[in-house]
């Protein structure tokens, strides 16, 4: 394994990132709602002349004093800076407006993580996500996804279909170069690759494997698009590992599905998924690794979402490191065919062969 991580900094430095760790929970609302109450908005629209506080306060209609206020914390987390009592966006300022990577992110942290996190250090402690408390009382997120206030699954499905969303395009070719006749979409979830794929390939016959709530959303999806008639579902409890997938298929596909489970639970998905292929079938994963990301805020992205898991989703799994994921794949009898990185914003896909 590489090294990961440094202690470079001086001690005045390293101080001055504790306390912005310390004040982390705030600094997030403070800028969430400078972004949500449109001032942020106002700062961008004036980008040239810069804009001062009242003029925010007269279009607004928001107090003097919370204007004031955000702004000035604005100021020490970076996203504005103020010239002559006239306040300009800076660089974090605009993708914090602008970059739907970020907008994605941000509202994940928010409408589905912030209130729960308080039960973090509960969730370590029990192996349970103890903050999914603040929804209901489901034992994993997905049982009561389909169940979740409509603003939290929005930003749900928001920040888990902007990072698929890039990648599918890219693995079709690499999928469809072996000529797959049925394929396995396991974990399906709303039925969007199954749906691209089947657009893609117009003889290729998929079913989709995930919990009856989910599936009864993937089939709307999928009559909504008249491929019925190639697209079917296969109801599965898939953390039961008596329950077999269907058999004799020659491709399974599972996109940031394994992350979901922890390293037993997906030693049992590896194995059923290596029963279910006919003999020379393939398996292909695609999932996010930190270890594997060109960029530091890439592997930050993935480390944070980890926690995700733990306090809200299911409270045992995480974001991989490759070498995890490789290990456990070879451990089901399955040797990688090729290994490709840098697909989409943050992807790698193993295509492994029985």
């Amino acid at each position: 394994m590489r090294n990961f991580g440094s202690d470079k900094l001086s001690a005045l430095d390293a101080k001055f990132e504790a306390q912005k760790i310390s004040f982390g929970p705030i600094s997030f609302q403070a800028v969430r709602a400078m972004r949500d109450l449109g001032i942020l908005g106002m700062v961008e629209d004036s980008r040239k002349s810069g804009i001062m506080v009242d003029e925010i306060v007269k279009k607004l209609k928001i107090s003097r004093y919370g204007v004031q206020v955000l702004l000035d914390a604005g100021i020490s987390v970076g996203v504005v800076l103020q010239k002559d009592n006239k306040f300009f966006l800076t660089k974090t300022g605009y993708f914090i407006l602008n970059d739907p990577l970020t907008k994605a992110n941000m509202d994940f942290v928010q409408d589905v993580n912030y209130l729960g996190f308080y039960n973090l250090d509960e969730s370590v402690k029990n192996g349970k996500p103890e903050g999914l408390k603040v929804f209901g009382e489901w034992k994993t997120v997905y049982e009561g996804l389909s169940s979740l206030p409509e603003k939290v699954q929005e930003s749900w499905f928001g920040f888990d279909h902007y990072y698929s969303d890039l990648v599918f395009p890219l693995v079709m070719p690499l999928i469809f170069a072996d000529k797959p006749k049925h394929l396995l979409d396991i974990g399906g979830n709303t039925g969007k690759f199954s749906i691209k794929a089947a657009q893609y390939n117009k003889e290729v016959k998929i079913t989709i494997l995930d919990l009856p709530g989910q599936l009864e959303v993937a089939y709307k999806n999928i009559a909504k698009e008249k491929l019925s008639d190639r697209i079917d579902g296969f109801a599965i409890d898939l953390l039961n590992p008596k329950l077999a997938y269907p058999a004799h298929v020659d491709a399974i596909w599972m996109s940031q599905f394994l992350d979901c489970f922890a390293e037993d639970e997906i030693s049992h998905l590896l194995s059923r998924a290596y029963d279910s292929l006919d003999e020379g079938g393939i398996l292909y994963i695609n999932e996010t690794y930190w270890d594997r990301q060109k960029y530091p805020a890439s592997s930050y992205s993935l480390n944070m979402t980890s926690l995700y898991f733990t306090a809200i989703a299911n409270g045992n799994s995480r974001m991989y490191h490759s070498e995890d994921m490789i290990r456990l794949v070879e451990n089901a009898g399955f040797k990688i065919a090729e290994d490709i990185d840098g697909l989409g914003v943050s992807h790698t896909l193993l295509k492994c062969k029985k």
